[in-house]
């Protein structure tokens, strides 16, 4: 019998923070849920995790857990306590691996918000087919879930309305206001460090398909320049989030046995607007080094609770199948996508996984581990709108 149904491990950081205040709030176990998880906070300091805990108002009596990547034994309890273990501790090629291995042992679910390909690649490699029932779920925050479920969405109303999957979709993010977390950058930061030292690291980086171990599907449309197309009327950028998005929806497919096609095609960048000023704005997006630079935004640091308020972002998907009909829908959230939608989302990711989703163990993707119940569970807790156009 397990203690938690979900441990937030490096609740004292900044996402961390985040997502155990969301908890807190949305499940408030006041008598008036028919269900709310039982949930620790997990971090290396007592005195941290007790400090966070009264700031973000949680209850006096939330468990906190102290565990440290460096102590193995301390992630084994963590492991063995909970039905579902959320991570955020990052980059997580430096520190994600012990935890995993303690989460694969212990057959218990595990969340995080990587987009670190390599490893991935490695877990994959390591961990799926012996993941004891254990689901391993990467990606459960800005990147992937809007892509890789809006993908999925795109999917399930291109077989509703013309009775065939697309072919190839498009990923737009048409709008977004808000910041990547220091995590992200850090996380960057420590894949090209990677691939500097190791070059299969940049194959690994270039290919669509690393996710796929044993596939490769068709070839992928450019990503890589600024472009303008006539047929929307605006000028499209490079999106940072393109390099682990496209992975992790091309594993999505492969997991579930291809329903996309073998031969299906996907790619995201960012709409920029028509004309001179929508050139200017592409080519500034994509020269922008910002997220590998010494101003980057740092692990633990992040915009005030204004800014992640006010952020949102919306993403427009285009399916073409191989007839040549057109489906377009979008997928939007009401809060920033680095900070406040992320945590959201990796949340409910946890609870989908501990209360809905019933598929068997291994390393996975958030569509293919639960899709559709995460769908609703999103846009019924967190902010997120799945539509037709």
């Amino acid at each position: 019998m397990k203690d938690f149904d979900i441990i937030v491990y490096g609740a004292s950081g900044f996402t961390g923070r985040l997502v155990a205040e969301y908890l807190s709030r949305q499940y408030k176990d006041d008598g008036s849920l028919k269900w709310a998880p039982k949930w620790a906070m997990a971090g290396r300091s007592e005195e941290k995790l007790a400090a966070v805990r009264d700031e973000i108002g949680a209850p006096a009596s939330t468990p906190l857990v102290v565990a440290d990547a460096a102590d193995a034994a301390s992630l084994k309890a963590v492991a063995e306590r909970a039905k579902c273990v959320i991570s955020t501790v990052g980059p997580f090629q430096l520190y994600g691996e012990p935890l995993v291995a303690a989460c694969v042992e212990a057959g218990t679910d595990y969340v995080d918000l990587c987009g670190e390909p390599n490893w991935m690649r490695a877990m994959i490699d390591k961990y799926d087919a012996n993941a004891s029932g254990a689901r391993i779920v990467f990606s459960c925050g800005f990147d992937s879930i809007p892509f890789d479920l809006g993908v999925w969405f795109n999917q399930q109303e291109c077989r509703k309305a013309f009775g065939a999957p697309a072919r190839e979709i498009r990923g737009l993010v048409r709008a977004m206001k808000g910041t990547f977390s220091g995590g992200t950058a850090a996380s960057i930061q420590a894949t090209m460090a990677a691939a500097f030292k190791d070059p299969s690291v940049i194959e690994l980086l270039k290919s669509p398909f690393a996710l796929t171990p044993g596939f490769s599907g068709a070839d992928q449309p450019s990503m890589s320049k600024p472009r303008n197309d006539e047929a929307l009327g605006t000028w499209l950028a490079p999106f940072i989030m393109a390099t682990i998005n496209t992975k992790n929806v091309h594993r999505s497919n492969f997991l579930t046995g291809h329903p996309y096609g073998k031969d299906f095609r996907y790619s995201e960048m960012v709409m920029t607007g028509p004309g001179e000023k929508g050139e200017q704005t592409a080519n500034a997006i994509a020269s922008d080094n910002s997220l590998m630079g010494e101003d980057a935004p740092k692990p633990g640091e992040g915009p005030s609770k204004e800014v992640r308020e006010t952020g949102f972002y919306d993403v427009l998907f285009i399916g073409e199948t191989a007839n040549g009909d057109v489906m377009r829908t979008h997928c939007k959230g009401d809060k920033d996508p680095g900070y406040g939608s992320t945590s959201k989302m990796i949340a409910e990711s946890a609870i989908c996984l501990v209360r809905d989703a019933t598929g068997p163990g291994g390393v996975l993707t958030p569509a293919a581990a639960m899709a559709p119940a995460l769908v609703k569970r999103l846009e019924a807790n967190a902010g997120l709108k799945f539509g037709r156009e």
